[in-house]
């Protein structure tokens, strides 16, 4: 009885030391890791190491999907709470570590109050039990397609899909577990690990062997067809269309092929297990590099007011991102330009030697008004805040054929080949890592031998767009007062 006394003793006064910690808790508050472009975006503390996501769709796409999220993830600090960016959802149970936990939302945080507090350097397995709302999309997470959903996670959208850690900077693995009727087709990033039929359901399970970013994940669910060629070297490549529309999208499918070596030709090997596009009936006015999967609207193949080289030119922009945004990702949203100015410049270069759209003469445009895009949007490589409520708005000029500009001068301040040595480099280095802009310029430096801090410090945080290189005469038209 001695030894009951002393445990319950002991139990009780941990119990009120809990409670005093717990009473001396502030109130939970959304967190970020201080992005400049969204400061309440992703959360301190933790790195997630691999996301496992079971979702149940019941064949409407206007009804919340039963979910649970398990995070796996260690503790770069010690933790009284775990802020998680999640929304659109309810929340009905939170586990650490196997222990039920208290939580509690806040803005677009969900904040978990563990059973005991986390010491630095323990491992963490986080339990959510929650629904996943296809409803209200328009500004990203889930999209709804004419036979189910897809998934447009850019920039700060996943989190309005599964609790996570949402950006970049923290990549992890990624396992889909979707269950559907039988009747419909459901692809995930990565590859199929397998597939169960049971009572007129299917459960497909899909793995990455690449870490990814939060903003690339792909779930698309609906009546598709999924097609396979061979990629270069043996590359599997695998399309995702409207089961309808297989053959009349065909010719554009199996231009894929080509487009993955020219591009292996010019920046080096192809980073991840497989690609292919997703072809989805919706109209999101934007295509998305999801990784291994690429999202496009099915118009831009079945309208002919897209003409052919338009057409290729975003399907190679946004095949270039599964090596600049995918592979390597930006560690702030600010390093933006290093996604979106590579995708352009190469799409830019393509339509050069495919369908002689001169690259010259693209860049002489975008010189033209690249002041006026500074002024409005700020400069590459510290572009100005979203607009408030329209998130997506980062993706401006400047972001795009202003951040090709920057390339097209560095190309022409150290040379071609030191050039092509740089973009091989660069893909390699920080291949599945997170990056900025100052380790670009730093790996540039390098590989041409001298300091060209000063060249990306005008290019890349001036007011004014500086000189080009070898262009004296090039102009840009100074903005127009308000």
């Amino acid at each position: 009885m001695l030894f009951i006394s002393r445990c319950f003793r002991a139990a009780m006064a941990a119990a009120a030391s809990a409670a005093l910690t717990a009473a001396a808790l502030p109130a939970p508050v959304p967190l970020g890791i201080g992005d400049p472009l969204f400061p309440h975006l992703g959360n301190p503390g933790y790195d997630v190491l691999a996301y496992d996501i079971a979702l149940t769709y019941r064949g409407s796409n206007s009804t919340p999907l039963p979910a649970v999220t398990t995070i796996d993830a260690v503790a770069t600090e010690p933790l009284q709470r775990i802020n998680l960016d999640f929304t659109r959802g309810t929340v009905h149970s939170v586990d650490v570590n196997g222990a039920r936990a208290h939580f509690a939302t806040t803005d677009e945080d969900l904040v978990v109050r563990p059973a005991r507090p986390v010491n630095r350097g323990s491992r963490l397995r986080i339990t959510v039990r929650h629904t996943s709302d296809p409803r209200g999309a328009a500004d990203g997470g889930w999209v709804r397609t004419t036979d189910g959903l897809v998934m447009a996670n850019q920039a700060d959208a996943a989190h309005r899909v599964f609790p996570c850690n949402d950006h970049p900077a923290d990549k992890a693995w990624f396992t889909f577990r979707v269950t559907a009727p039988r009747r419909l087709t459901v692809v995930a990033n990565g590859l199929p690990v397998v597939r169960r039929v049971h009572a007129g359901r299917t459960t497909w399970i899909y793995r990455t062997l690449a870490p990814m970013a939060t903003e690339l994940a792909q779930v698309s669910i609906g009546r598709s067809a999924v097609t396979h060629r061979a990629g270069p070297h043996g590359l599997r490549v695998r399309d995702v269309v409207p089961a309808n529309d297989r053959r009349r999208l065909e010719p554009w499918l199996k231009k894929t092929p080509e487009q993955l070596a020219w591009l292996e030709s010019r920046i080096g090997r192809y980073p991840f297990e497989r690609y292919g596009v997703l072809i989805a009936d919706t109209g999101t006015g934007f295509e998305l590099e999801t990784q291994t999967l690429s999202l496009f609207e099915r118009r831009l193949f079945t309208d002919p007011r897209f003409p052919e080289w338009y057409v290729d030119s975003v399907m190679v922009h946004e095949l270039a991102h599964q090596w600049f945004g995918d592979s390597v990702s930006p560690r702030r949203w600010s390093d933006l330009w290093l996604n979106e100015g590579h995708a352009s410049w190469y799409e830019a270069l393509y339509s050069d030697t495919h369908d002689g759209r001169s690259l010259e003469r693209r860049m002489r445009d975008a010189y033209r008004h690249s002041d006026g895009w500074r002024a409005h949007d700020g400069p590459p490589a510290a572009p100005r805040r979203p607009e408030p409520g329209d998130k997506i708005s980062i993706f401006r000029p400047i972001v795009y054929d202003g951040s090709a500009l920057v390339l097209y001068a560095l190309r022409r301040e150290i040379g071609a080949a030191a050039f092509h040595r740089l973009e091989h480099s660069w893909v390699s280095a920080y291949r599945y890592r997170s990056a900025t802009s100052a380790d670009f310029s730093a790996l540039a430096s390098r590989i041409a031998g001298r300091d060209l801090s000063a060249f990306f410090r005008g290019w890349l945080y001036g007011k004014r767009t500086p000189p080009m290189p070898g262009h004296p005469r090039w102009r840009s038209t100074p903005p127009k007062a308000g």
